[in-house]
């Protein structure tokens, strides 16, 4: 395999790093304080608009499909080390409309979309005008077996009905978010895989209810949020079900590959990010006549910290590459290690970091760290479980030595 990035994706890399480092990290810190300020904390704050436009004036926009239709043509092993950069900021994703779901949700539409549902949603989403949510875990089922799902896409002549209740569909409370992907039973006596379908549906259409915010470790995450949401006979055209009925699995599959692979870069520049506040910490503070990055086991900690890091970017390149050079199919197996391996990674090395700030780790008036520990607990359960990808893993693994 080939870890070196194209001439492209090295151009962008370097232009994002720029971006980074003079518009987005001088104004995060007040960004954050601001929107804390904010009586509704559930809006767009003016320098996030001009940020993106800002960055969509420097062609640093769409980066993640590649495709120079809809994105910027860079390789998933080009996009996975921007991705890295933009996950050093709770805010960048957005900035380059490369964030979570929209990313996957626009995939859906260019892979699988009608000529209409593109015409539709996918110009507002690609110009950063709307956002989008992505509706399939339940909390009356154990969603980490998606074929418990309850709720239901049902086909009624030129109709389709939606009923059920979705949580945990993140990016639901942003101001801008217009349009959700509801995973529902079509057919409960198909194979297991054919029963569900995927509806695009326009949140205004009468019958969607957000119940309530879902709140993490206390935080809500806003402008962009987890919600609860109630679909309440809701109807729409038989043309809003996403490729046809029955495909909703099928559409997953495809979706999960290349945002397990964005998610989990993201994940290794907030570990990166982590190690740096972590190091900048310890080696300025002191304790028993000593800084504290020399006492004890934290020169250990920080070299495990470097290593994991490493090891983790590693195994995700190496999964970008076999997307790229092999298709989903051919990169099973990695993208389930990659889920597995870097949001536990991420988890630790944040701990880690919060042990060594002491009581200032635990506060989030100073230091990021709280905020990261809830986003890496959080990632080692969206788009499935650690248990569930180490036994995909396993399954794959056994698999090879079969008589």
């Amino acid at each position: 395999m080939d870890f070196n990035i194209s001439e492209k994706g090295q151009d962008y890399l370097n232009r994002v790093k720029e971006f980074m480092r003079d518009e987005i990290f001088p104004i995060e810190e007040q960004y954050h304080k601001e929107l804390a300020s904010q009586d509704n904390r559930w809006v767009v704050l003016p320098v996030i608009k001009e940020l993106k436009e800002k960055a969509k004036a420097q062609g640093l926009w769409n980066m993640f499909f590649p495709d120079d239709k809809y994105g910027c043509g860079l390789l998933n092993s080009d996009y996975a080390l921007i991705a890295e950069e933009t996950g050093r900021s709770f805010i960048a994703p957005e900035i380059f409309n490369c964030n979570a779901p929209d990313t996957g949700n626009m995939e859906v539409l260019i892979h699988y979309g009608s000529e209409e549902q593109k015409a539709e949603w996918l110009p507002k989403l690609l110009s950063g005008e709307i956002r989008s949510a992505f509706c399939m875990t339940e909390p009356a089922v154990a969603s980490s077996d998606a074929t418990n799902m309850e709720a239901t896409a049902t086909v009624e002549g030129d109709e389709v009905v939606l009923n059920g209740r979705k949580w945990w569909s993140t990016g639901i409370g942003h101001p801008d978010c217009k349009v959700g992907i509801f995973m529902g039973v079509t057919d409960p006596d198909a194979q297991k895989h054919r029963r569900h379908s995927m509806v695009l549906v326009p949140l205004d259409t009468p019958g969607i209810t957000v119940e309530r915010m879902l709140p993490v470790f206390g935080a809500y995450d806003e402008p962009y949020g987890h919600g609860q949401v109630l679909f309440d006979n809701v109807r729409l055209p038989k043309s809003a079900i996403i490729a046809g009925p029955g495909r909703g699995f099928e559409i997953a599959q495809g979706r999960l590959g290349p945002g397990r692979v964005h998610h989990c870069m993201r994940a290794i520049g907030a570990a990166e990010r982590t190690l740096e506040i972590m190091i900048k910490r310890a080696m300025t503070r002191e304790a028993f006549g000593r800084p504290i990055a020399k006492l004890g086991a934290n020169p250990d900690i920080i070299a495990n910290a470097r290593m994991n890091i490493e090891q983790a970017r590693l195994l995700t390149l190496k999964c970008a590459w076999a997307l790229d050079t092999k298709g989903i199919m051919g990169a099973l197996q990695e993208v389930s290690m990659i889920k597995a391996v870097v949001p536990k990674m991420l988890q630790q090395i944040v701990d880690e970091a919060i042990q060594i700030h002491g009581g200032a780790g635990v506060s989030d008036d100073d230091f990021p760290l709280t905020a990261l520990f809830g986003y890496a607990r959080v990632l080692r359960l969206a788009d499935g479980p650690d248990e569930v990808h180490r036994a995909m893993v396993a399954r794959l693994e056994l698999r090879k030595y079969k008589s």
